[in-house]
């Protein structure tokens, strides 16, 4: 059986993960609290009025310590605590709270790039990578083939996905692109690969770059490619063993 094997938010796009044991979803939204927060840096031409593309945000793809940060939501007051393991434990409210944050990663901030300056939220819109309210998958049997031929051990996390699933033949995700899906009591349509950034090739425990992942994709399959993008068709829960099934 296909099952889902592990749930991730990311409160602050490019800035930590959460894991979660089940999540409420709702037609044509992003996941609760995923990506509620993005960190524009001096170079935006964002405003925060509205979705913008990854460009306009700080991220793992141009800061690889960024990769190393863990996050976990208090939902009740709208706090988020993020931990590294270069910097103390940081608790604040993004909303208000922007000082803190950039005092607190601040040293993680390489001073040749373009520095974070604002926290934008987009009421209603998580900050994906798309520019429609997606919901990551990954494979991870295609997870395990991947590090195989690259002799080394991967984490998952370098992928900053939503859902982890296992039980399929490696790559076999992609062949879902069009289908639906159902995942609990969740339904969804495949609409997308997802295109992989330089993020994915820093160690999401340390947050320095140590594995070749575009190189392997490209030296492989001649694509950068790992994972799907999917929208929430049918409201519902999912939690964690979940089944997932192709529908059609």
């Amino acid at each position: 059986m296909t099952e889902v094997c592990a749930l991730w938010r990311h409160p602050i796009k490019g800035h930590g993960r959460e894991a979660l044991e089940t999540v409420d979803l709702t037609e044509g939204q992003t996941m609760p609290w995923d990506r509620r927060w993005a960190v524009a840096h001096e170079a935006t031409k964002s405003d925060g009025s509205e979705w913008a593309p990854c460009a306009n945000y700080s991220r793992g793809s141009k800061v690889a310590a960024l990769m190393a940060i863990n996050a976990q939501v208090d939902e009740a007051t709208g706090t988020v605590t993020l931990s590294h393991p270069q910097r103390p434990e940081l608790t604040f409210d993004p909303d208000t709270e922007t000082a803190s944050f950039l005092d607190w990663v601040r040293p993680l901030m390489p001073p040749n790039r373009a520095q974070s300056t604002h926290i934008h939220r987009v009421p209603g819109r998580g900050m994906t990578d798309t520019d429609f309210p997606s919901i990551s998958l990954i494979n991870m049997a295609s997870h395990r083939d991947l590090a195989e031929r690259m002799g080394q051990e991967l984490s998952p996390l370098r992928w900053r996905c939503n859902i982890h699933f296992d039980g399929v033949a490696p790559w076999e995700e992609f062949s879902w692109i069009g289908k639906s899906l159902r995942i609990g009591s969740v339904e969804f349509q495949v609409r997308e690969r997802i295109v992989r950034c330089l993020a994915t090739t820093a160690n999401p425990e340390t947050g320095q770059r140590d594995a070749d992942t575009l190189g392997a994709l490209n030296a492989e399959w001649d694509h950068q490619d790992f994972g799907v993008y999917a929208v929430v068709s049918k409201g519902g829960t999912i939690k964690l063993g979940d089944e997932v099934e192709v529908l059609a």
